[in-house]
C-alpha cells in the first residue's frame, strides 16, 4: 500500500510539471498579446479601439478556458488514481482474506484426520479433497497429507478404519485418472509416496503421475495398476502383494524397481513397457508372472 501511494505521488509530481509546461507558454503568450493590444488601443481610433478590446477579451477568455481545461484534467486524473489505489487495496484485502480462509480450512481438515472418530476423519478427507479440487496449488500438499495418513500404522483393523483408508485411496483413484484428462477433476503432475503404507484393494488404473513410491507397502486384497503411466520412478522394492497384482500395459518412464517384492497371487505385466531395465532381483512369485521374455527377473 505504501508503495502504491509513493508511486501515485511521483506520478502526481510529473503531472504538475506537464501542466506547467502547457500553462506557462499559454499564459505568457496571453500576457504579451494583451500588452500589445493595449499599446495598439492607445494609438488606435475610437472604432478600432472597440475591436481591439473585443480581441483582447477573446484572448483572455481563451486563456481562461485553457487554464480551466488543464485544471479539469488534473482533477480527473487525481480521481482516477485515487480509485485505482482503492481498488488495488481492496483486491489485496480480498486476497489476504481468501488465503486466511484456505489456511484455516486446511488446518481444520488436518486436525480432523487425527480424530479418534472415523466419521470425523472421513469429513477431514472430504474437506481436503474439496480444497485440492478448488485450489490447484494445494493439490500436492493435500496428496502428501493423505499419503502420510495412509503410512501411519493402524492400531485397529476395524471395518470403520478400513473404510476411512479406502476413502483416502479413492481420492487418488478419482483425481489421478488420466484416462479422462479432459475432466476438470484430473490433478496433473502428482507424486505419490506410500512407502510402507497398508493399502486395501488399491486401484490406480489409468493413473498419470510422476514418481510413485510404494517400497515396503502392503497391498491387501487385489491390486490394479493397469494402463497407468509413471513419468518418473516407480519404486516397489520390498512391497508385498497379498493377492493378484495387475500391471497390464503400464508405462514405466524411468526406474522400475521390484527388488525383494513378494507376489502372493498372479503378477500380470502383459504389455508393460520399461524405459529402463527393471529390477526384479530377489522378487518371489506364487505363480509364474506374465511378462515380456526380454525382461530378466533375476
Amino acid at each position: 500500500m505504501g508503495r502504491l501511494r509513493e508511486g501515485w505521488r511521483a506520478r502526481r509530481g510529473r503531472w504538475w510539471w506537464l501542466a506547467a509546461l502547457i500553462l506557462v507558454p499559454v499564459v505568457f503568450g496571453s500576457v504579451v498579446a494583451v500588452a500589445l493590444l493595449l499599446a495598439l488601443v492607445d494609438a488606435a481610433t475610437a472604432g478600432d479601439q472597440i475591436e481591439l478590446i473585443k480581441t483582447g477579451l477573446a484572448v483572455g477568455a481563451g486563456t481562461g478556458g485553457a487554464v480551466a481545461l488543464v485544471l479539469a484534467g488534473r482533477r480527473q486524473w487525481s480521481t482516477e488514481q485515487a480509485n485505482r489505489v482503492t481498488e488495488r487495496s481492496a483486491g489485496d484485502s480480498r486476497h489476504d482474506a481468501t488465503e486466511r480462509r484456505i489456511t484455516d480450512l486446511y488446518s481444520k481438515a488436518a486436525d480432523q484426520l487425527g480424530s479418534e472418530k472415523a466419521a470425523v476423519r472421513l469429513a477431514g478427507i472430504y474437506s481436503l479433497e474439496r480444497l485440492g479440487q478448488d485450489n490447484p496449488a494445494l493439490r500436492q500438499t493435500v496428496v502428501n497429507l493423505l499419503c502420510a495418513y495412509l503410512r501411519m500404522p493402524s492400531e485397529t483393523a476395524s471395518e470403520q478404519e478400513i473404510e476411512v483408508r479406502k476413502t483416502a485411496q479413492r481420492v487418488f483413484t478419482t483425481h489421478l485418472d488420466g484416462g479422462r484428462s479432459s475432466r476438470k477433476s484430473f490433478w496433473f503432475g502428482i507424486n505419490l509416496d506410500l512407502t510402507g503404507a497398508v493399502l486395501n484393494y488399491f486401484d490406480l488404473q489409468d493413473a498419470r503421475l510422476r514418481d510413485g513410491r510404494f517400497g515396503g507397502a502392503e497391498f491387501v486384497g487385489r491390486t490394479w495398476f493397469d494402463l497407468a503411466e509413471f513419468d518418473g520412478d516407480a519404486i516397489f522394492g520390498g512391497a508385498r502383494f497379498e493377492k493378484s497384482a495387475s500391471f497390464q500395459s503400464v508405462q514405466f518412464g524411468a526406474e522400475a524397481r521390484f527388488r525383494d517384492a513378494e507376489f502372493g497371487g498372479a503378477a500380470d505385466f502383459d504389455g508393460a513397457t520399461f524405459a529402463e531395465a527393471p529390477s526384479f532381483t530377489g522378487a518371489t512369485f506364487a505363480e509364474p508372472p506374465v511378462i515380456s521374455d526380454s525382461v530378466e527377473l533375476n
